[in-house]
């Protein structure tokens, strides 16, 4: 069964900055079944947004989070939005951290310290990367592959398939090696090289066909991201929406 689709927030960062209600209510508008933003959303300055979300039936399945130590004022962010139906929390560190294997056991550390507290407030730690984790190698070894190795069983991953590309990885194979313990895909498209802007999906190098499919019985959510477009970023935005569904990739609200 195809996977729920959602949209990663960052895509729209400048929109939003103008017009979040507008952008909020077109993204539902498109089919989008959810959308993943930052911890933030949960705090009482942001109640109203927050409001608006789920008035448009859009599902929050994950979160980010920027810094550890995880605060108590984090925590109860965290609790929160697992009381609302929340059920991941998604970070990433910096490519200075994997550049030695001493370096990404201290992620892994922190990682781990993390993984306990999340736990806790209900939700599932998701670790996102990007290309410096496959770019670094140790023995035959990516650096993911390493930070595999030390982190605690607990610990999941969020896999973004372009970034994998990107650093040398073939995302199917990342995707079938992780398995069950990648629930969240973030899906974005393009020439697969640092610093040249992405397309909407179905229109770069990455087999995203392959890639979901091989995360058929393991992939929660599908979450489209794109940090950076050449065309209007709203156009792409609902570009990859109706490649994903229209192939059968995707669930989403609306055929």
């Amino acid at each position: 069964m195809a996977k729920p689709i959602a949209l990663q927030l960052y895509t729209v960062r400048r929109q939003t900055a103008d017009d979040f209600e507008g952008v909020m209510r077109r993204i539902a508008d498109i089919g989008y079944v959810g959308v993943e933003g930052g911890a933030d959303f949960f705090s009482d300055e942001q109640s109203d947004r927050l409001r608006l979300i789920n008035d448009l039936g859009l599902q929050i399945p994950s979160i980010g989070i920027g810094k550890f130590p995880i605060s108590e004022a984090g925590q109860r962010l965290l609790e929160r939005a697992a009381r609302s139906g929340c059920k991941y929390v998604m970070v990433s560190q910096s490519p200075d951290d994997f550049k030695s294997i001493e370096g990404v056991k201290g992620v892994a550390e922190r990682l781990n310290a993390a993984d306990e507290i999340i736990r806790r407030a209900g939700l599932t730690l998701c670790y996102h990367n990007h290309w410096w984790e496959y770019e670094n190698r140790f023995d035959g070894k990516s650096a993911h592959e390493v930070l595999r190795d030390y982190v605690a069983p607990t610990v999941d991953f969020e896999v973004d398939v372009y970034w994998a590309q990107t650093g040398g990885a073939d995302p199917i194979a990342e995707v079938r090696a992780l398995g069950s313990r990648a629930p969240l895909l973030h899906i974005k498209d393009g020439p697969a090289v640092q610093g040249q802007p992405m397309t909407a999906a179905g229109e770069g190098k990455v087999d995203l066909g392959g890639v979901i499919q091989a995360a058929q019985n393991s992939a929660q959510w599908l979450i489209i991201e794109l940090d950076e477009c050449a065309t209007d970023m709203l156009e792409a935005v609902e570009k990859s929406y109706t490649y994903l569904v229209s192939k059968g990739l995707a669930q989403g609200n609306k055929g």
